[in-house]
């Protein structure tokens, strides 16, 4: 299973943003990390690197590699709709990004490792593909078996209040609902799609 295994702490100060979630490293040195990363705010981008920096940032966000991204864009080209919207739904409809999304997992990483090793169901199945495009209506669970584990317990203890408008939680079933494909206003990524689009259409 290809994913990125390298440092987290180096990319998300890349970016200036904690798209891993919470880190330390990042509060206490929020510039590029490398000799001259303090230098490195007062170089100016060209187009094309501001372009390719925000296409960086949504595939670590989203835990994709080259090849996965680019083909999901193609898919997004076409759909009906608006490109980078639609790339963005299909980004938050892998059942992957769900499970974190509910609050099964306390990272996309965490939720990528459950998936894959069975702990997830989807209507009552078990699925282990971390890109398996999750439809309106679909019912996201956790397996009878996996329902103690701890990682999974004391996410959803700190999950509690964070649910997102198009998904419905189900405590006593330990189950979500996806109610609806996200609307671009729904979906609290900071990332703006307009520009990996005009990267891909060069």
């Amino acid at each position: 299973m290809a994913r990125y295994t390298g440092p987290k702490s180096k990319i998300a100060r890349k970016f200036g943003e904690p798209i891993y979630g919470p880190d330390k490293h990042l509060d206490r040195k929020n510039f590029p990390p490398g000799q001259h990363g303090l230098n490195k705010k007062r170089r100016k981008i060209s187009e094309y690197g501001i372009q390719l920096r925000e296409k960086q940032k949504a595939k670590y966000t989203y835990g994709l590699l080259e090849r996965q991204f680019r083909n999901t864009f193609e898919r997004a080209s076409r759909d009906k709709g608006i490109t980078g919207e639609v790339l963005l739904q299909l980004l938050e409809s892998r059942l992957d990004n769900v499970v974190f999304r509910l609050g099964i997992a306390p990272t996309r990483a965490a939720s990528r490792q459950l998936v894959s090793h069975r702990h997830i169901t989807v209507n009552g199945e078990v699925v282990n593909i971390p890109s398996y495009q999750v439809k309106p209506g679909d019912i996201i669970g956790v397996r009878e078996k996996s329902k103690s584990l701890e990682i999974i317990v004391e996410s959803l203890r700190s999950a509690k209040g964070l649910r997102l408008t198009w998904l419905e939680w189900d405590d006593a079933q330990m189950a979500g609902k996806f109610m609806n494909v996200p609307d671009r206003s729904d979906i609290p990524e900071d990332i703006k799609e307009q520009l990996i689009v005009e990267l891909y259409s060069k």
